[in-house]
This record gives structure tokens, sequence and C-alpha cells, in this order.
């Protein structure tokens, strides 16, 4: 038992004598409080622990989500878990709402696009005339529904 508390501390210090001295990259950890809490050390045993932090802890699940936690959000909207509820359980109102350019639940879909207010007016009336191509046919999902959208305001 004695052998193997030596190995594990001189594994310890290898460790810690290559952090110093090696410096590694830390692009590799990822974002989230590990990589802040670690900020500006280099080297192997600054990266695990950062790592582990970030990954023991889940909050670099929360702060991709979120856009927190020195995070990127992805730039698609269809990641949008609220919104994909949203549009699954709401698809007849959703539609009927396009088609006439205006409603509650194209109200809430804004909404939850983080469209502003300023701009709403727009967004109902390009989606009211692309209508055919947000709702193709009678049996889309609200996958396809959200990725249309996305087309039709990128284009």
């Amino acid at each position: 038992m004695k052998k193997l508390g030596i190995g594990i501390a001189l594994c310890l210090i290898m460790i810690m004598v290559s952090s110093v001295y090696g410096e590694q990259p830390r692009g590799n950890c990822g974002c989230g409080l590990g990589t802040m809490a670690f900020e500006g050390k280099n080297g192997l045993l600054f990266q695990v622990l950062a790592a582990t932090t970030n990954g023991s802890f889940g909050n670099q699940t929360f702060g991709i989500t979120s856009g927190t936690l020195e995070c990127e959000q992805a730039p698609s909207f269809t990641s949008n878990e609220p919104l994909n509820r949203f549009v699954k359980d709401n698809m007849d109102d959703l539609a009927k709402d396009i088609a006439q350019g205006r409603g509650e639940s194209l109200d809430t879909l804004a909404e939850l696009m983080g469209i502003p207010a300023e701009e709403r007016p727009l967004f109902y009336a390009r989606l009211q005339t692309s209508f055919s191509e947000i709702f193709p046919s009678g049996t889309i999902t609200h996958v396809d529904v959200l990725e249309n959208i996305a087309k039709v305001m990128q284009g």
C-alpha cells in the first residue's frame, strides 16, 4: 500500500513538472467554470483540472445552452428546446396565424425566437408571404417548420 502511495505521488509530481515546463494549449478544455478558473495557467495539469471541473458539475452544458460561462450559444434557433416544444405542440394554430400574418401563437413564436418588438411586423409579413415554403405539406414536422422558417429568415 505504501508503494502505491509513493507511485501516485511520483505521478502527480511528474504531471506538475511537465505542466510547468510543457506549454500545452488550453483550447481543448472547452468552456465553463473550469476553463474560467484556470484561465492563464498552461500545462497538462491545468487542462485536466479545467476539463474535470467543466464535466463534473455540468456547467459546460449549461454554458453552451445559455451562452454564458464564456461559451458560445449555437447560432441556430432550432436547438432552442422551448421553441421546439412550442412549435411541436402548436403546429395547427401556428399555421393559421402565419397564414393570417398575426395571432397569439405567432406572437409567442417571435418572443421565443428573440425577435425585437419593432421588427415583428416585418417578421410576420415575411412568414405570411412564405407560408407555402414553411408548410409545404400537411405531413411536415415541427423540426421541418423551424428549419423552413430559418431558411426564410436567411433568404
